[in-house]
């Protein structure tokens, strides 16, 4: 029996391209349009709301801002940013451990963000598959609490490598644990060079200032 010819196929390779694809133009269209995308990615438990909730507070007066709340089956979150008046939609993924750019592109399709100056989407708590799928974001932010320990650089590398900016959260619980923001920030720009860095305080404001300015820079930017 002669040998038969077939088709490989990589599954993978080709979900990757396809999103790529997606991602691009989503961000052609934000480009266009003026609008600063967010991609805030961490694990479960870091912070992000928390986070998001006290920038909303400071930011909320000068810039039209808009929210994306990502989740496997959740709506908790989506009701805590609708609290504060600011425009919100939840996604549930049904599962998934991530959002590509065909769902974020649904996000802000539905969301009724016409003339937001700034939506930021709350991904999937996960240091992993966020990662890896593009969704079409103006800049991706990652979050890392002080009790999730200062090695997550190494054990998660490719969530730090693609991220504009590393927010190391809930540092008034520095006295508590054993975290080196120094060795953190070092690890993070060993992978990232040029990776900006925003201790801060959810809790009492600490740091906010400075990662409130950074996102004023990049509306700005997005703006021109």
């Amino acid at each position: 029996m002669g040998e038969r010819e077939f088709r490989v196929l990589e599954i993978k390779a080709s979900i990757f391209e396809d999103n790529n694809r997606e991602a691009d133009l989503l961000r052609e269209q934000l480009r266009q349009e003026g609008t600063f995308l967010l991609n805030l990615m961490s694990s479960p438990g870091a912070g992000k709301t928390s986070a998001l909730l006290r920038t909303i507070d400071a930011l909320e007066d000068e810039i039209d801002i808009a929210v994306i709340e990502a989740d496997i089956d959740s709506d908790v979150d989506a009701e805590r940013i609708a609290a504060t008046g600011t425009r919100v939609i939840q996604l549930h993924t049904g599962g998934m451990c991530h959002l590509d750019a065909s769902m974020a592109g649904q996000g802000i399709a539905n969301l009724g963000a016409d003339g937001a100056d700034l939506i930021v989407l709350e991904n999937v708590g996960n240091l992993v598959c966020p990662a890896e799928f593009d969704i079409g974001a103006t800049k991706n932010a990652v979050i890392l609490s002080v009790p999730e320990g200062d090695d997550k650089p190494l054990k998660y590398p490719l969530i730090f490598e693609i991220s504009h900016a590393l927010i190391i959260s809930k540092i008034d619980t520095l006295p508590v644990f054993d975290f080196s923001i120094e060795a953190c920030v070092r690890r993070a720009r060993k992978l990232n060079p040029d990776i900006e860095v925003f201790p801060v305080s959810a809790k009492t404001g600490e740091g906010m200032d400075a990662w409130c300015d950074w996102l004023r820079r990049q509306v700005a930017a997005a703006k021109a």
